[in-house]
């Protein structure tokens, strides 16, 4: 029993480590991103309306982009099934970037409220304590050691070779 139990940790923890290494590598940037189209009247308004919502009001804002994203996602589904590959995996790449950046920016003006509903202002901090956790573990494999190692050497050389033209 305690082998199975350790053998279906260790495929959650692969089923779930890339989606959260994309996530995290793309969460700051992408909110970031998305926080430039403040710059915009309209945007800025709907901004700070998102930002006096009540607490319940601004779950039902920061679900309501993810269910927009389905049926996108079910079209890329279907081009899939239908063959077209390329189209499909260029859509879903796509919704994953926009859908990330809209969430990771509604979750940056969201937080305060959020943290007023008791159940979340429990949960999440135990959610990031856990992530962290295991990016500490992942990060310090001797897997990810040599691919960040691969890395550095790919832009050092890309570096050097594009620095002496």
């Amino acid at each position: 029993m305690r082998i199975l139990k350790k053998l279906l940790g260790a495929l959650g923890t692969a089923l779930v480590v890339p989606v959260l290494l994309f996530e995290e590598w793309g969460w700051e940037p992408l909110a970031r991103l998305a926080a430039r189209l403040a710059r915009l009247p309209v945007w800025a308004r709907a901004e700070a309306w998102l930002r006096s919502l009540p607490p319940w009001g601004a779950v039902l804002a920061f679900f309501v982009p993810a269910l927009m994203l389905l049926p996108v996602k079910f079209l890329g589904l279907y081009l899939l099934g239908e063959g077209h590959s390329t189209s499909a995996l260029l859509l879903l790449l796509a919704a994953k970037l926009i859908g990330t950046a809209i969430l990771a920016r509604l979750f940056q003006l969201l937080e305060p409220a959020l943290m007023r509903i008791p159940l979340f202002a429990l949960w999440y901090p135990r959610w990031k304590a856990w992530k962290d956790a295991l990016f500490a573990r992942v990060r310090s494999s001797a897997p990810w050691r040599s691919a960040r190692r691969f890395g550095q050497g790919v832009r050092r050389w890309w570096r050097a070779r594009h620095s002496a033209s």
